[in-house]
């Protein structure tokens, strides 16, 4: 039986990730070699963040499409760079995911020039020009290669590490020590108490823009915990019940944000003035105007390609 589906971008994965093959050396060799085989390029810019090489529209309205490359490409674009197996797909072939940013000028490579543009993810995400599915593979294969490039040595000896199984380890040579892809978890919460619920705004966003409070969880803590710990430090919350909503799998480098519901005790708060700027409590009326675009233009919350969104969506109508 399929899962429900997950309401939030990057998620919703339709990859086979075949977890029994990365350790499989001449499986992965094969498919590398194949001509079915496919990988996308990315390309770190300066800011340290990855961009992967996107299609135009075929036609207006159509959207963009995921710049899959014939894995035949990869020793001339890659360059021994990172490549990662991210799975297979539907229509059984494997794809990989590979860093091209040692090649000089790597847009105008015969292999692409003409074909397309190495784009921001989260811009392609936030326009909805991508779809679904193919976000969530990229999401996946922008944090694989991000952790490589972040995690080339040893962390117990400070030797450098090497890449192994197909991408999801990397060991070293001197200790042995393993070394496995990270994914952090952090809480993001909506505190309701009857028909109102909390938003909280920072200095640092655009004029108006209030979204659900957030905050990584901390070893050995629970993720209730975490949304109870959270709320108390950035907005003095009390809160007596927290309930999960959803996930979202958020490579901004490598976190699973763990949506949720909490009830407060009260409507008090006191904003520490560090993580938070301001904040107020709003109706779930004045929530459904505001996602409707009919607020009266003093808050505005965030859009449908963050969990917050969905967190005061699935208030708004009465869901919690």
């Amino acid at each position: 039986m399929a899962l429900p589906a997950n309401p939030n971008i990057f998620a919703n994965n339709p990859l086979d990730r075949a977890s029994y093959r990365r350790a499989d050396k001449a499986w992965i060799e094969a498919q590398l070699k194949n001509p079915s085989s496919l990988f996308v390029p990315f390309r770190r810019q300066k800011r340290r963040d990855w961009e992967p090489f996107v299609l135009p529209e075929a036609a207006p309205s159509q959207g963009k499409d995921i710049g899959w490359t014939p894995a035949a490409l990869l020793p001339e674009l890659a360059g021994g760079g990172i490549t990662v197996f991210l799975g297979i797909n539907k229509r059984g072939k494997a794809l990989f995911a590979a860093d091209v940013s040692g090649t000089k000028d790597v847009e105008n490579h015969p292999a692409l020039k003409g074909q397309g543009a190495f784009e921001d993810l989260r811009g392609l995400a936030m326009a909805g020009e991508i779809t679904p599915a193919e976000l969530a593979i990229m999401a996946q294969a922008k944090s694989m290669i991000d952790w490589h490039s972040r995690h080339g040595f040893c962390s117990v000896c400070g030797t450098a590490s090497e890449m192994a199984e197909a991408g999801y380890k990397r060991v070293c040579p001197s200790c042995k020590a393993e070394h496995f892809p990270r994914t952090d978890p952090v809480v993001i919460m909506l505190a309701t108490h009857g028909e109102k619920c909390f938003v909280g705004r920072q200095e640092i966003w655009p004029k108006g823009m209030h979204s659900a409070l957030a905050g990584f969880v901390e070893p050995g803590e629970s993720i209730e915990e975490a949304v109870a710990r959270e709320m108390q430090e950035e907005a003095g919350i009390s809160v007596s019940t927290v309930t999960y909503h959803s996930t979202q799998p958020w490579p901004y480098p490598s976190s699973l944000m763990i949506g949720c519901h909490a009830v407060a005790d009260s409507e008090e708060f006191k904003v520490d003035g560090v993580e938070l700027s301001g904040g107020r409590w709003i109706t779930r009326e004045e929530a459904r105007k505001i996602l409707a675009g009919e607020g009266d233009g003093t808050i505005w919350l965030p859009p449908a390609f963050a969990i917050a969104h969905q967190l005061i969506k699935a208030f708004a109508e009465g869901k919690v």
